[in-house]
């Protein structure tokens, strides 16, 4: 048997050799990221099969365990922080996000309630308060930390559903929401959301997990530029009405997924105003963009919504998972999650916020800290410097795009998309999506750029994501030789 002195933690003077070899480890990673293949080339349980499957019976050494992050790991990360990393979008850490994480995971304090850290709670507001400035939003939204837009979503429509007049849907549920004060049952009315047809999966996760059902969201149709229809949207609603569905809450998008579109929102917000809508925008990625002062337009209408929510940690370097929650009713989002138990109550409570109470989660890990860390360290003109960048190397990938005989645009670029598609002469319409296909699975498989795709009018589409703090226009020169080195190499074949 262990002896007591035995069965602490590592001790500071191991933690710090060890810590100076990852510190180490990190700064080389991020100096030099070409080493690797962008793309992880492993296979389905690769790393399963290469560790054992029962847990070490004794404690082994930390060297051991670097050496297998190396030799195990390693060949199964797709490194999202490669500067070649233009799939999906980008959610690049920078070092002082990295070390803004440390620090978290060092405090490991629980923020639940302003009592069990002071330091986090107060800092949550600090910080989303500074980020409000900085995109310029109203100073009657306040913010709170979640982990990704996820849930962002789904605690901005569980406040919409919790602010439908006459609804008991607290207590009762949805199906007993509307029952007569008699007690007598009465029929269950049908909540319906509405949302753009290329809106992000998350609106009808979020459907499905609040009982709204997926029958409850009504996708409206967009324009020749991929925008929500504000009139197809408000003859939705007067329909749906009619047809005795009851209108709560409609989702508008500042950069949808697919293609960055930008909804209608001033026009989307006058409606939701007029039909008494809950109107929430989503700005997980276009958000985040405002921060540049001459592109704070793309938030315009916003001021009119109920709720916006931006990812600092896709756009703002901040190390994922870090999503923001803006609210301008933040007493139907308390009201909506707030339960507090005896062994939570605390004698502050009615002089602090405890974040425990807009949210579905208690336990709630020091995010802000790593939010402070970028905020500091490159200041709102340094990351505003940093976007701008981003969408010149855009708007260069695009020329060269729009130039050239080989390819076409198939979306305008408001952001750092760019969404195309290869279209060489003698390939008729029906042989082009195989052709791009095969072209993206070259161009992924060589290792040096990652792209991803998406379909527009049905279209095999390829997207260029430009987001990476550490992307240059020599990664955008190696993107374009790879698609066409392997363009040759895909018509040749």
């Amino acid at each position: 048997m262990e002896g007591e002195d035995s069965l602490g933690d590592m001790s500071p003077e191991e933690f710090r050799l060890h810590g100076y070899r990852v510190i180490d480890w990190i700064a080389d990673y991020l100096g030099h990221p070409e080493r690797f293949p962008v793309l992880s080339k492993a296979r389905p349980g690769d790393l399963k099969k290469a560790l054992p499957e029962s847990p070490p019976a004794a404690g082994e050494d930390m060297s051991e365990v670097l050496a297998d992050l190396d030799r195990f790991i390693l060949p199964g990360v797709t490194h999202w922080n490669h500067p070649a990393f233009f799939a999906y979008f980008s959610v690049s850490s920078s070092g002082p996000g990295i070390l803004g994480e440390m620090f978290s995971a060092a405090f490991n304090v629980n923020a639940m309630l302003w009592k069990t850290s002071p330091s986090a709670t107060e800092l949550e507001e600090v910080t989303t308060e500074w980020l409000r400035q900085m995109m310029g939003l109203p100073e009657d939204f306040s913010g709170v930390i979640y982990d990704t837009a996820s849930i962002s979503t789904l605690c901005a429509i569980a406040a919409a559903r919790e602010s439908v007049p006459g609804a008991r849907i607290r207590e009762e549920g949805v199906a007993g929401a509307w029952a007569e004060p008699s007690g007598a049952p009465a029929p269950p009315k049908r909540l319906r959301l509405y949302a753009s047809e290329h809106v992000h999966s998350s609106v009808d996760k979020a459907a499905i997990t609040l009982g709204v059902g997926q029958a409850g969201v009504r996708k409206i149709p967009t324009d020749d530029q991929f925008r929500m229809d504000a009139r197809a949207l408000e003859a939705a609603i007067r329909e749906d009405r009619e047809n005795g569905w009851l209108p709560f809450c409609a989702v508008a998008t500042v950069g949808t997924t697919s293609i960055t579109s930008i909804d209608p929102v001033p026009e989307i917000a006058g409606i939701c105003k007029r039909e008494n809508i809950w109107l929430h925008v989503d700005g997980a990625y276009g958000g985040s963009i405002a921060v540049v002062p001459e592109m704070r337009w793309i938030l315009e209408g916003c001021e009119h919504a109920d709720s916006i929510v931006v990812n600092p940690h896709k756009w703002l370097f901040v190390p994922i998972d870090l999503s923001i929650l803006y609210c301008r009713r933040m007493d139907a989002l308390r009201q909506a999650f707030s339960l507090v138990p005896e062994f939570l109550r605390t004698a502050e409570s009615d002089e602090v916020k405890n974040f425990m109470d807009y949210g579905p989660q208690l336990g709630r890990r020091f995010r802000a800290i790593k939010l402070w860390f970028v905020l500091r360290y490159f200041g709102a003109e340094g990351i505003a410097g940093r976007i701008r960048h981003h969408l010149a190397l855009a708007r260069d990938f695009a020329e060269r795009v729009d130039k050239s005989p080989d390819f076409e645009r198939l979306a305008p670029v408001p952001f750092s998309l760019v969404c195309f598609r290869a279209r060489p002469a003698g390939f008729d319409e029906a042989s082009l999506d195989s052709l791009n296909e095969r072209l993206m699975g070259r161009v992924n498989g060589r290792g040096k750029v990652f792209l991803s795709h998406t379909k527009l009018d049905g279209k095999f589409t390829l997207r260029l994501a430009i987001g990476n703090i550490r992307t240059t226009r020599e990664h955008i020169d190696l993107a374009w030789d790879e698609l066409n080195e392997a363009l040759s190499e895909s018509v040749g074949s």
